[in-house]
């Protein structure tokens, strides 16, 4: 055990702060981790036992039980809609054991786990990291069966090899792209590099940020800062380092534009990553990935190894003269937080994902100490083509306030889910005829932190000053019970995934859905439906967006769907408490053996 962690942190030439690297190389190796493992790291990184086993005890996938196969099942709405109950029933019985058990033989280790980017193609498993899709319990009963017979997970494998770089040798997942609609950013005729070989030393980096600011391109992650000025806050920031983050975790449910961005288009991507460290002075690159996405990172690392064999990363790249600037990835292990920027950097640390206090900002002081710049996938990828084709291009489509196109994932009760880039200013109507939706009550914009649209908003527009979106759209026709289903699987959602740092999103989200439960089981009132409203504005004090943003799917529903609330609650009933004297007493009264008093009918 002690060779294995010893050869594992040389490996990262003892640095604590690759503690995330370490923890995952070591659960690769030997399929979990141990409490030994946490105290052999404390030692050998001069780190306490409580430092580690709270980095480790943190994020999702990492793991104490043992199991030859580990099996995370998407419990996200889309899978719940798709027949996620019965693939999970027929994995227990399958597996012989139950979630979050390992079977007596050690075989396999079941788990819940939040969406994983596969919406489009549900309900879906990771198993060792590799994504089983539109999994039925036929499927899962021969593949669970194959696996017991030996079979690798390749060969147990029941689908064909999925579309574009799906098919790769380094790649070889059933994954699906469904490109729908593609556009400025998703066009066929990208040539890769041509910005790194032919503009960028041609150029200032001064120049390069002019261009980016003139384009009006806003961060594409959900929070529409101005590119340009994120990049220009950089450069002016002295440092002995300055730093490029592509942020690829991609943890909004329903959301999975990034996933095919970095299967189809990585070269564009990391272009991106390389114009941006040329703008800003940066030396240093991180692609921070989901662990979700781990299916692709040797892939991805293929391509980079062949950008260094180029000189396209490195030292003076493509012959530039002190432009030097590299990228590693960084693999995440399963926290939802991580996508906020702040977060992200302590996780890279070798730290828990919690968000920082700000300020300072990131691209004041950010990862190790360094300005740091933190852009979104598709951010870097659409700066590219803003270089190559000119600000005047981008800007000329979407709206005043809305530059360029943006790349949207829809999924739900739709014909045709899957990836459309659009350009901003499209409605809700346009989006909805697109996907082939049908019978539609309901459109979820921007995934559980954004907004519950009825059809009274469906003429609205996707634009910052109307409905900003990071991308996610579900739909949910009329066979939806949109609070017992859609609404409580979202703030189950923020329950579980938030890191706990703040009392308000500690505490508030169980609050609201207890309230929400009391409403749902009959008991509700009509000061029920004020309280939700006066309660979900203690989140806004939260110090990051998901705390922030927690009760959206209450808040949103309420106001655009409160006669589903208002049928539910009693109006002949100014008070009702909903707790019954009798249920609770039950399960202490059968424990010892009693019988609850109040059930005696004469007590003389």
């Amino acid at each position: 055990m002690q060779d294995l962690v010893n050869k594992i942190v040389k490996r990262y030439q003892t640095d604590k702060t690759r503690l995330m690297d370490i923890l995952l190389d070591i659960q690769n190796e030997r399929g979990y981790l141990s409490h030994d493992d946490c105290s052999e790291l404390s030692k050998k990184l001069k780190l306490s036992t409580a430092e580690v086993c709270e980095t480790a005890s943190f994020y999702h996938f990492f793991s104490c039980k043992e199991a030859r196969y580990r099996i995370y099942l998407n419990n996200s709405i889309t899978s719940e809609m798709a027949g996620r109950q019965l693939v999970a029933e027929a994995f227990e019985e399958a597996c012989h054991t139950s979630f979050g058990e390992t079977s007596e033989e050690g075989l396999f280790f079941l788990e819940h786990t939040s969406c994983i980017g596969m919406n489009d193609q549900e309900p879906a498993a990771l198993i060792n990291g590799i994504p089983f899709t539109q999994l039925t319990p036929f499927r899962v009963k021969e593949l669970i069966s194959g696996l017991k017979e030996g079979k690798s997970l390749e060969e147990a494998a029941y689908e064909s090899f999925g579309d574009g770089n799906n098919a790769h040798d380094l790649i070889h997942s059933m994954v699906n792209n469904h490109i729908r609609k593609r556009g400025a950013i998703l066009t066929n005729d990208y040539k890769p590099f041509d910005v790194i070989k032919n503009k960028l030393c041609k150029r200032s980096p001064e120049e390069i940020i002019t261009i980016v600011e003139g384009s009006n391109i806003r961060g594409r992650g959900g929070a529409g800062f101005p590119t340009g000025l994120k990049w220009k806050f950089g450069r002016l920031t002295k440092a002995e380092h300055r730093v490029i983050i592509c942020n690829a975790d991609e943890g909004e449910p329903g959301t999975f534009k990034d996933r095919v961005l970095l299967t189809e288009f990585p070269e564009l991507v990391f272009e991106g990553m390389v114009t941006a460290a040329f703008a800003t002075g940066a030396d240093i690159g991180v692609l921070y990935l989901r662990h979700e996405y781990k299916y692709l990172l040797n892939y991805l690392n293929h391509v980079l190894d062949n950008m260094r064999k180029k000189s396209l990363l490195g030292n003076e790249i493509n012959g530039c003269k002190h432009f030097n600037f590299d990228i590693r990835i960084q693999l995440g292990a399963g926290a939802y937080i991580c996508g906020e920027e702040s977060a992200l950097i302590e996780s890279m640390e070798g730290k828990r994902g919690e968000p920082r206090d700000k300020p300072p900002f990131p691209v004041e002081k950010g990862y190790m100490g360094y300005p740091t710049i933190v852009n979104n996938v598709e951010t870097l990828a659409s700066v590219v083509k803003i270089i190559n084709n000119g600000a005047a291009w981008f800007d000329s489509m979407g709206t005043s306030d809305s530059a360029g196109t943006k790349i949207l994932s829809i999924s739900g009760d739709c014909l045709f889910p899957g990836i459309y880039e659009v350009e901003w200013g499209t409605t809700i109507n346009d989006v909805l005829s697109m996907a082939g939706a049908y019978d539609v009550q309901a459109i979820q914009v921007g995934g559980p932190s954004g907004m519950l649209l009825s059809k009274k908003g469906f003429d609205r527009t996707l634009s910052y000053s109307d409905l900003a979106t990071g991308g996610s759209m579900i739909v949910f026709n009329h066979s939806r019970d949109l609070l017992r289903d859609v609404v409580l699987n979202f703030m189950d959602f923020f329950i579980e995934e938030s890191c706990g740092s703040c009392s308000t999103c500690r505490i508030m989200p169980t609050v609201l859905k207890d309230k929400l439960l009391k409403i749902l089981n009959g008991h509700g009132v009509k000061q029920d439906l004020e309280e939700l409203v006066s309660w979900g504005k203690l989140l806004k004090i939260s110090r990051c967006g998901l705390g922030q943003t927690a009760g959206n799917p209450i808040l949103t529903s309420l106001s655009n769907f409160r006669s589903l609330y208002e049928d539910l609650i009693q109006q002949d009933k100014e008070f009702d408490t909903g707790f019954n004297l009798e249920k609770a007493v039950v399960e202490s009264c059968n424990f010892v053996n009693r019988k609850p008093v109040f059930e005696t009918k004469n007590l003389n």
